[in-house]
């Protein structure tokens, strides 16, 4: 391939890599109900069991950056104890690492999650309310490995030919120092039924807003980024329901609306097999607006404990041109341990 050819796709590749460095810090999943601590600190404990799994792995861009895709890897274990009543105080851990581009720019963070659990309403015969309270504490860092970029300076414009002998001019360091992180979160549900639930919930992160510059002399810090989630599931029949769901985010004057739907049927089942098939799409602003992103195609398997889920992100954005609508491969898997006595605490399906 020519450099003339080289230069339009290293400007994609730039674009893409600024515009998740600099507007959009934190990375995101489509099943943003599967990453549960990653989406609000107050999720910690919101689940029928003792303790709880989860991981997930996104893979995006691949279509364009072919061996050095968007990668992202979250994990979290967290586990609830009861402490008056049904009342209940939950703590875990939480970890994510993400790698973005030809620059291998890797963040890394992990946290400590708490929260506690508070019955609201209950009883025989009557819907149950519940508000959780939720904050983390944690550490992260970023790593820049540029050995695989090249910068004006080392490009000759007459002779077309990179020059990767030439030393560049540029300030950049391949760490920045361990910052520390803090965010909290707040979550309200009630159960009505088995499959009929609300939830609605808020977070905000980087309340301390990280310093997280690369490049000596300059400050850098990851802005505020604040959540608010949405969602339930409604019962069609005693096998069939819906879980609708909203996600909405800003962070730096970048907003990410996430929202529709996953079709639930279950056959009541010993092992309570369930299936879930849904449709999502994505927005997020651009300089002319709000425009569409992804529309995200997503199933799940219950299988007893389990959740295993697979979606896939179909490009509809501008980018569409050089990605020829390939997007994004995300897995999910949850586990949820059974508790070991009967308890009146119910949480929703998200």
């Amino acid at each position: 391939m020519s450099l003339r050819l080289q230069l339009p796709i290293f400007l994609i590749l730039l674009f893409l890599g600024w515009s998740t460095s600099t507007k959009a810090q934190d990375p995101r999943f489509s099943q943003f109900y599967a990453a549960p601590m990653h989406l609000n600190p107050a999720m910690t404990g919101a689940f029928d069991g003792s303790w709880r799994v989860a991981l997930n792995y996104r893979d995006q861009w691949a279509s364009i950056l072919q061996q050095q895709p968007f990668r992202t890897i979250g994990a979290g274990f967290d586990m609830r104890l009861n402490v008056a009543g049904n009342d209940y105080f939950s703590f875990g851990l939480n970890f994510m690492g993400d790698q973005a581009g030809e620059s291998r720019l890797r963040q890394t963070n992990g946290h400590l999650s708490m929260s506690y659990l508070k019955e609201l309403t209950g009883g025989r015969g009557g819907n149950a309310q519940y508000l959780i309270a939720g904050g983390q504490a944690g550490f992260g860092q970023s790593r820049l490995d540029y050995s695989g970029l090249w910068f004006t300076d080392q490009f000759d414009v007459p002779s077309e030919n990179l020059d990767l002998s030439q030393q560049s001019a540029e300030m950049l360091n391949n760490s920045n120092n361990p910052y520390m992180d803090i965010n909290a979160g707040l979550l309200w549900y009630a159960i009505f039924d088995d499959n009929f639930s609300l939830y609605a919930g808020g977070a905000m992160n980087h309340i301390n807003r990280p310093e997280v510059s690369l490049i000596d002399g300059s400050e850098a810090f990851i802005p505020l980024r604040w959540t608010i989630h949405i969602g339930g599931e409604l019962p069609l029949t005693r096998e069939f329901s819906l879980l609708p769901a909203i996600a909405v985010m800003d962070q730096g004057g970048s907003n990410s609306f996430t929202f529709g739907l996953n079709f639930r049927y279950t056959n009541y089942d010993w092992r309570e097999l369930a299936v879930r098939i849904g449709t999502w799409m994505h927005l997020a602003n651009k300089d002319s607006g709000i425009l569409s992103d992804a529309l995200t195609f997503a199933a799940i398997l219950e299988l007893d404990r389990m959740n295993l889920g697979l979606s896939y992100d179909i490009n509809i954005s501008p980018l569409i041109a050089a990605t020829n609508s390939r997007g994004t491969v995300e897995l999910s898997f949850i586990y949820v341990h059974p508790e070991e006595r009967r308890v009146r605490v119910k949480c929703p399906n998200f």
